[in-house]
């Protein structure tokens, strides 16, 4: 076993530490030459190296199911070295002295792991404080991001019946933007315990976009793309509402996902996985299917181009973001999409202003123009993309994406009772398969170890219950033997 003595004549084997309590009268030596005066094996420890070359011995199988395995394994490397005269029982004990990891809660209220009938009781798994106070925000998230998102998309649609220009609406709302960070200087303000002034906040940010900060080629090199990319993806989205009902653009503008999973996976040459390939070809098919249960009809197809257009350029944006600028910080994200606000208002105003003048998006005087829908649908709009992407400090990314997919049947019930969409098999089916596509892309990336350690974790927990069952059952029949044995005494 690769036995070697150390300084002090303390022996200890590779991979295999032995504590012992000394005895007064003996003295440390060699394995081999230890008396079978030796008492007791105070602990047993495997290295993690050793574990893992040895995983599918049976052996470490069972130093991790419990005392009986680890007995098992001691009186093997007894054997082996040369070690008698052991009590395996007199050990049971002693593995309570070690110390342990800082308990949980359900830990610290167990007295000693035991019940009162000396059994090991079983473990109450409850979440702690910060975990429940992070789920109760991620409700609160969800419900915020399916709100804005479906309020939006359904006051657009009704926009658009006494106002009908999609860009200039499109173009309104994105001015909005601009609000993003003195928002966030506020919330700055507000919670921060070492208070900046806003030049020096603004400096600070301004790192993210390199050495020299915000410079006018870095404007015009890793802002404006971003912010054509941006107005691209709201006008598609606006404009196809006008061609086909709101349930379908939602569940549409879900396959964003998939999207962004493709590009990253041949653009970043993110991590292959097989369940978001399936997820990907899911999408595909509820495109395919939505088209089909309209018949291909011109009027429909065009709609459905435009989402899936939409939905293109939201995942190209991701993915440029993430290849060129990388991860921002909250404050950096913030100035950025201020800036997008900046870029909108000093070059795109010409667009809807062309557009007017050509009669493409005509209206006849502004007083026609329903500002409260528009400042709704702004606002709506905002607390959207500003719970979209400051909410992670309050809870976790997954519960965001929910709030996206729940909107779909939002719409739905909305559609149900104010336009005439019919819910065909096909229609629904095809809502169906998008949606499963979209929760399968949400998956972790180690959602397979994970379900393999919950599959081991059921079977063991299933075995000591068996065996728990098994040893009182044992106990049942010796108790009922001794009750019914006949006494012979007068």
């Amino acid at each position: 076993m690769g036995i070697r003595e150390f300084p002090g004549g303390a022996p200890r084997g590779k991979g295999i530490a032995i504590g012992m309590r000394r005895s007064p009268d003996v003295s440390p030596r060699r394995l081999s030459d230890i008396s079978p005066q030796l008492r007791q094996l105070k602990y047993l420890v495997v290295d993690e190296a050793i574990k893992e070359d040895l995983k599918w011995s049976r052996s470490v199988e069972d130093l991790t199911s419990g005392p009986v395995g680890l007995t098992s394994i001691e009186e093997r490397i007894l054997r082996i070295t040369g070690y008698y005269g052991y009590q395996p029982w007199a050990t049971s004990y002693k593995r309570e002295e070690r110390p342990r990891d800082s308990p949980g809660p359900a830990e610290a209220q167990a007295p000693a792991g035991t019940e009162a009938g000396g059994r090991p009781s079983r473990r109450c798994w409850r979440c702690s404080r910060a975990q429940l106070k992070k789920i109760f925000w991620g409700l609160a998230v969800v419900l915020c991001v399916c709100a804005s998102w479906a309020g939006a998309t359904q006051l657009a649609k009704l926009t658009f019946r006494k106002f009908d220009a999609p860009f200039t609406l499109t173009w309104f709302a994105t001015n909005w933007n601009f609000l993003f960070f003195p928002l966030y200087y506020a919330g700055h303000i507000c919670k921060s315990a070492e208070k900046q002034s806003v030049k020096q906040r603004y400096r600070e940010c301004c790192r993210f976009f390199g050495d020299n900060g915000l410079t006018l080629k870095v404007f015009f090199t890793k802002a404006a793309p971003f912010g054509v990319l941006w107005t691209l993806t709201n006008y598609l989205y606006l404009h196809a509402i006008k061609k086909i009902n709101t349930t379908d653009v939602s569940v549409l503008f879900c396959c964003n996902k998939a999207f962004v999973f493709l590009l990253s996976w041949i653009v970043l040459r993110d991590r292959f996985m097989g369940v978001r390939i399936v997820a990907a070809i899911l999408a595909i098919a509820g495109i395919v299917m939505m088209t089909y249960a309209d018949g291909f009809h011109s009027h429909s197809v065009i709609g459905i181009a435009l989402v899936v257009g939409s939905a293109s350029m939201s995942a190209l944006y991701k993915v440029l973001f993430k290849l060129l600028l990388g991860s921002a910080k909250f404050g950096e994200a913030a100035l950025f999409l201020s800036i997008l606000g900046v870029f909108n208002i000093l070059f795109i105003t010409c667009i809807p202003v062309i557009l007017y003048f050509t009669k493409v998006e005509y209206w006849s005087s502004f007083d026609d123009i329903p500002w409260g829908n528009l400042c709704g649908f702004s606002v709506l709009l905002l607390t959207f993309n500003i719970v979209l992407n400051f909410g992670i400090a309050v809870t976790y990314p997954t519960l965001m994406s929910l709030g996206i997919v729940l909107s779909v049947p939002v719409n739905a019930v909305v559609d149900h009772y104010t336009s005439k969409i019919v819910f065909n098999g096909v229609r629904v089916i095809a809502i169906i398969i998008i949606g499963l596509g979209f929760l399968l892309l949400l998956l972790p990336e180690e959602w397979d170890v994970w379900l393999i350690k919950l599959l081991t974790r059921l079977k063991v927990r299933k075995k000591e219950e068996a065996a728990e069952g098994g040893a009182d059952l044992g106990l049942g029949l010796q108790s009922k033997s001794r009750r019914a044995r006949p006494s012979f005494t007068r």
